[in-house]
């Protein structure tokens, strides 16, 4: 993820077969994957062809990303979650998951915005 403000710091891709959609990238975009465990499940991390960062994730629709829709889910990085939440009421948006921890690298919300459009916002851990 990339941790300065402002910048689209991750995207993820949440489906119900996340190996089908994986193989459908590869083939298509030329990504590789490394798996991420998730319990009994993997999820993957998508990396562009010889590169070494990933660009994005496949996920399934199960754990953390339960009831998301099948679409591609910005993490937009903010310096302060809170406020963004707050900010996000007040300009006529929801909050349509409630801050999550993502381990030691930070946490996120997912909000929708007037126009019904989902993003999430993530907020690195501090240092």
């Amino acid at each position: 993820m990339h941790d300065m403000p402002g910048q689209i710091g991750w995207i993820d891709l949440t489906v119900p077969d996340a190996p089908a959609l994986r193989d459908f990238y590869q083939g298509v975009a030329g990504w590789t994957y490394s798996p991420v465990q998730m319990g009994e499940y993997q999820n993957f991390c998508m990396f562009p062809p010889g590169n070494p960062q990933p660009v994005a994730g496949i996920c399934h629709t199960r754990g953390g990303h339960e009831g998301f829709p099948p679409v591609w889910l910005i993490y937009i990085t903010v310096d302060d979650l809170d406020l963004g939440i707050r900010r996000c009421h007040e300009l006529g948006g929801k909050l349509l998951r409630p801050t999550t921890a993502m381990g030691p690298r930070g946490r996120f919300c997912v909000i929708e915005d007037p126009a019904g459009a989902i993003c999430a916002l993530y907020e690195p851990a501090k240092s």
